[in-house]
C-alpha cells in the first residue's frame, strides 16, 4: 500500500468523471477543470458515473499510475 506523505493535499472531484480514461486523461482534467499540476504530488480522487468506483491517479518516484477502486 502507498500513503501520501505528510501534508500531501487530497482533492475530491464533484460529480462523475468518464472511468474509461487512463493516467494522462485525468491528468488532462486535473490541468484544464481544478487548474492544478498533476504531478506536484497532491491525490486527485474522481469517482465514476455509478458511483461504485472511484480513481486516483498519482506520481511517485516509481513513475505514475491510475488506481482503479470498487466501491461496492
Amino acid at each position: 500500500m502507498i500513503r501520501p506523505g505528510p501534508g500531501t493535499r487530497i482533492w475530491l472531484a464533484c460529480g462523475f468523471t468518464d472511468m474509461r480514461r487512463g493516467f494522462d486523461g485525468l491528468a488532462a482534467l486535473v490541468q484544464s477543470q481544478l487548474e492544478q499540476d498533476p504531478f506536484s504530488g497532491q491525490l486527485f480522487v474522481f469517482r465514476g458515473r455509478k458511483g461504485d468506483r472511484v480513481c486516483s491517479p498519482f506520481t511517485s518516484a516509481l513513475g505514475r499510475a491510475a488506481n482503479n477502486t470498487i466501491s461496492r
